[in-house]
């Protein structure tokens, strides 16, 4: 065994639409987690691996944006969020680049005072602000929590993810690696073709809708002999008048929706993909136990 070789979990936190899920895809070097402008983007805890067979190995865990919860999945979100932190050997907390921290940041930092956890403060987004600011907005963070590391970076430029690397194995305790150094996420195939025809959706839609959004995968077979797979899934929404939308005039939104989500599946599946769309009502079903693991959101695994 590697005497040098470090291994650990990381959990990557911030308020929801700050680049948790863009910077995570940038690290690992493929596109795992759904990103969108919208918040509460992230449902479920997503396992990805970053491996470098000199220095160790890293498993990344993208959680929910934590946030004031409105329904029964917003309160499962943010649970999932808040329970990471004191069972991972680095916390990575992404925030906006300013001098005002708010009530949502405020409310981070009282969960962070609970844990023993390293925090790695990453201030996202520099590349949108002046220059000569970022060293205000990391004095300004300075004084409100004793930080391991503080790195200024932009997930969607790349600037200083190596950094962010560095400074995470800085903090890695020594140890085997957990998984093989082909794995890139533990999300099962058919999650990661609902996350993207989600994300696809999210893309397609209005503001109003998407939060009230889930993907059901019902059937996905390969057909024999050939390089193609057949994908049946249904887009589950809350009201009846949002179905209308969500398929639209003449079927143009489902279409959309449709061949944006079938284009990135053959990529992640390097297969042909047949993808049918189906929209369903169920009301409100995001306050509805049964429904939300019924949609993969497990209570019971937090």
């Amino acid at each position: 065994m590697n005497e040098s070789f470090k291994s650990g979990f990381v959990t990557i936190i911030g308020r929801p639409n700050v680049g948790k899920s863009t910077l995570m895809n940038h690290l690992i070097g493929q596109k795992i987690a759904i990103t969108s402008k919208k918040p509460q983007t992230t449902r479920n805890r997503i396992q990805t691996v970053y491996t470098d067979m000199e220095r160790g190995q890293i498993v990344f865990l993208d959680t929910p944006g934590i946030h004031q919860a409105k329904n029964k999945l917003g309160e499962y979100m943010v649970n999932v969020a808040e329970h990471t932190l004191g069972e991972v050997d680095v916390i990575l907390w992404l925030v906006e680049p300013s001098n005002f921290i708010g009530a949502g940041e405020q409310h981070i930092i009282q969960q962070l005072k609970k844990v023993k956890t390293p925090v790695i403060l990453v201030i996202n987004k520099v590349d949108t602000v002046n220059r000569d600011k970022i060293l205000e907005f990391i004095d300004t963070y300075r004084k409100v929590y004793d930080f391991a590391e503080i790195v200024p970076a932009s997930a969607l430029r790349g600037q200083n993810m190596d950094t962010v690397l560095d400074m995470i194995f800085k903090y890695l305790p020594y140890g085997p690696q957990f998984y093989d150094e082909d794995t890139i996420t533990d999300q099962p195939e058919r999650a990661i073709v609902a996350e993207i025809i989600r994300e696809k959706a999210l893309h397609a839609l209005d503001d109003e809708i998407p939060h009230g959004i889930a993907v059901s995968i019902d059937r996905m077979k390969e057909r024999r002999g050939q390089y193609l797979i057949d994908i049946d899934a249904t887009i589950v929404c809350e009201r009846d008048s949002h179905k209308g939308i969500v398929i639209g005039k003449g079927g143009a939104m489902l279409k959309k929706i449709g061949s944006n989500a079938r284009y990135e599946i053959e990529r992640f599946l390097d297969r042909k993909v047949n993808l049918k769309l189906w929209v369903k009502v169920k009301k409100d079903w995001r306050d509805s136990d049964s429904m939300i693991k019924n949609f993969g959101y497990n209570k019971d695994e937090i």
